[in-house]
């Protein structure tokens, strides 16, 4: 996973990762005032996590999306990132990585964790020429993510709104220097 189109770019310290999410506000609120996720958090199904701050308001909307009004920024354990890199499942049939579909869709089936290459963003969020990564969380790995991983939820509705207001009024240097600082992982 570290090939130029394909690198994870992320916060990160020694022992930790920043993933992003957007919540409606009933999950996303209670979330980072508790430092954890919710009983109403469903464990059981998917959860997509974004080391991309970019990407995250590509998808929100900068927060105006319906149910993604809320965005955390969830600082997680490095280990558990790097567990779940390890027990990953590209999401779709890629040729180059599985010998056959049969192959592919066995391990799709059995594995907790889904990765995605989507096309990382700009500051105006147009598409740039490398990928950004996205990990699909189920079962196990999305028990465990909210459960055991999970170190700090933090709520940055605020700071995406701000970097968006500076954008939309003429101010992109002021906005991009908001920006979280997101460096290679795993170098």
């Amino acid at each position: 996973m570290h090939d130029q189109n394909r690198r994870i770019r992320a916060a990160h310290t020694a022992t930790t990762i920043t993933v992003y999410q957007a919540y409606a506000p009933h999950l996303g609120h209670p979330a980072a005032r508790d430092g954890r996720f919710p009983p109403a958090w469903k464990r059981d199904r998917m959860t997509w996590i974004k080391p991309s701050f970019l990407w995250m308001m590509y998808r929100c909307g900068w927060a105006t999306k319906p149910d993604q009004e809320c965005v955390l920024a969830i600082e997680i354990d490095r280990a558990g990132f790097d567990w779940a890199l390890g027990n990953a499942c590209l999401s779709h049939f890629d040729r180059d990585v599985h010998p056959d579909r049969e192959t592919w869709q066995r391990e799709l089936k059995s594995s907790p964790v889904r990765v995605q290459w989507d096309p990382e963003r700009d500051l105006h969020l147009r598409a740039l020429p490398h990928r950004s990564l996205q990990l699909g969380l189920t079962g196990e790995a999305a028990r465990r993510y909210a459960d055991e991983w999970t170190v700090s939820i933090t709520d940055v509705t605020p700071l995406a709104k701000e970097i968006h207001h500076l954008l939309t009024t003429g101010a992109p240097e002021a906005a991009a220097r908001l920006l979280p600082e997101e460096r290679p992982y795993g170098d």
